[in-house]
């Protein structure tokens, strides 16, 4: 085969790369895939001294030999060339490997069974070997999961069969943190030295110095925190990628059958990086509610009935809107108390607006099932609404006159149960508050969240 000038370049950078690198650490990776193959040559390159282990003897032959047990882009040219500088070799021997090593990677597979749940097998398997191999080593060793789990599984699982086989508790010479991986198929190399960021979740907030070193030649914002907000992470960054095809595949749909040129309108979408491709409605909270978007998404979602068109993300979007006042109604019972202060009425804070608002639908639904309700909004009086908006709200509360209070202190009075509905400057006073014994709080804003620990506390989503 022959090679460009550019690729024999590249290789001599690579071979180089190693020799003088200034990071070598001895690391094992456990599973040898797509993540595992990937993450041991990009780390060999780095100068670390690595040591996969497959039980697939034809995978540790390949590495062995030179050889990518998968493919990829640019992956056999550098398996090749960190096994022939030395820095790379691959064994079947858990136990001697975690013995010659201060750092073990895992990145062990975890399908999917058909009805969606995760087989852990691999990773239950792996665990059970590094911790076998671990009660007979002396010094410290960093455990380092890369494979994609659900928050929970590394104090759950991975961690009881660590201390059940090493006899030893976290932190007694080994320590666990949890890494996901953001490569792509067929970019992965490029995007190990350029994720988006580098993650790293630890169980008790212990140093991740190791760590920062071993990924030292990464071009990324290094974030720590809490393992299972890293675990959710990979979770929550795919379901978005899917989430986001689907949205442009129904638009495109859309758009097609009324005569719109789809490419354009998201190109045109996505020149908006104020609301449409930014921080902006990312935040998890209330339910959405207004004058515009209940009525344009039920505008678009007609409309593609009348074209035999079926759109079914954006036709779930108003059900799936629904059910977070259906989970504030619940959180409201599971505080205890029948007296109800309602904090918000408008759909945000900074308006009368009470079309379509989410707070107006909860108080409904909390006057339907008993609860003794009184309402306080600095914005909302009666006597100053006009139009479609006084309509509204008297249709749909015919005696809001006997909700209505006065005063924000009123209101407190009256409630055993505080909700906080949006995020009015006026309700910050609240952190201050003297709450009554029999008192809780019910957050649906997030303005009090992490902020307030002398009272019963409930959030919507947190």
């Amino acid at each position: 085969m022959q090679i460009s000038d550019g690729a024999r370049a590249a290789r001599i950078r690579v071979v180089w790369s190693i020799f003088l690198g200034e990071c070598h650490m001895k690391v094992s990776i456990f599973g040898l895939g797509y993540v595992g193959a990937v993450s041991a040559g990009c780390l060999a390159r780095s100068g670390h001294k690595i040591i996969g282990v497959d039980p697939v003897a034809t995978k540790v032959d390949h590495i062995n030999a030179g050889e990518s047990p998968i493919i990829e882009d640019g992956i056999a040219e550098l398996i090749a060339d960190v096994v022939g500088a030395g820095q790379l070799q691959a064994t079947q021997d858990a136990a001697g490997a975690v013995a010659e090593t201060d750092v073990s990677i895992v990145c062990v597979g975890t399908p999917s069974s058909p009805n969606g749940k995760l087989d852990l097998s691999y990773l239950s398997g792996v665990s059970q070997d590094i911790g076998t191999a671990l009660a007979e080593k002396d010094g410290d060793h960093l455990i380092i999961v890369r494979s994609t789990v659900l928050p929970g599984t590394v104090e759950g699982l991975v961690l009881p069969i660590l201390e059940t086989a090493t006899g030893r508790k976290h932190g007694d010479r080994y320590r666990v943190v949890y890494n996901p991986e953001f490569l792509r198929e067929g970019t992965s190399i490029r995007d190990f030295f350029a994720p988006p960021m580098t993650l790293i979740g630890t169980v008790d907030d212990e140093p991740v110095e190791a760590v920062q070193e071993l990924y030292s030649e990464i071009d990324a914002p290094f974030n720590v925190v809490p393992a299972r907000v890293a675990e959710m992470m990979k979770y929550t960054c795919n379901a978005f990628h899917a989430l986001k095809v689907s949205f442009a595949n129904e638009v495109g749909q859309l758009a097609k059958r009324l005569g719109a040129d789809s490419h354009m309108v998201m190109d045109l979408l996505c020149q908006d990086t104020k609301l449409n491709i930014s921080k902006a409605y990312m935040k998890p909270g209330f339910a959405f509610g207004g004058s515009c978007l209940p009525k344009d998404l039920r505008a678009v979602t007609y409309k593609a009935k009348e074209l035999d068109l079926t759109l079914p993300l954006l036709s779930s979007v108003l059900p799936s809107n629904r059910t977070v006042v259906d989970e504030a109604v619940d959180i409201v019972k599971q505080a205890g108390g029948r007296r109800v202060a309602l904090l918000g009425l408008s759909f945000k804070p900074g308006t009368d607006d009470l079309r379509e608002s989410p707070l107006l639908t909860l108080a409904e639904e909390l006057l339907g099932k008993g609860f003794d309700l009184k309402i306080f909004d600095p914005l909302v009086r009666l006597d100053n609404l006009v139009g479609a908006n006084k309509t509204y709200l008297l249709r749909e509360i015919p005696h809001i006159s006997r909700l209505l209070a006065p005063t924000l202190e009123a209101v407190l009075d009256h409630g055993e149960v505080v909700v906080v509905g949006n995020a009015a400057p006026e309700f910050s006073v609240l952190e201050n508050y003297d709450f009554r014994e029999n008192q809780s709080i019910v957050d649906l804003s997030g303005l009090f969240k992490d902020r307030l620990t002398t009272v019963p506390y409930y959030g919507i989503s947190w």
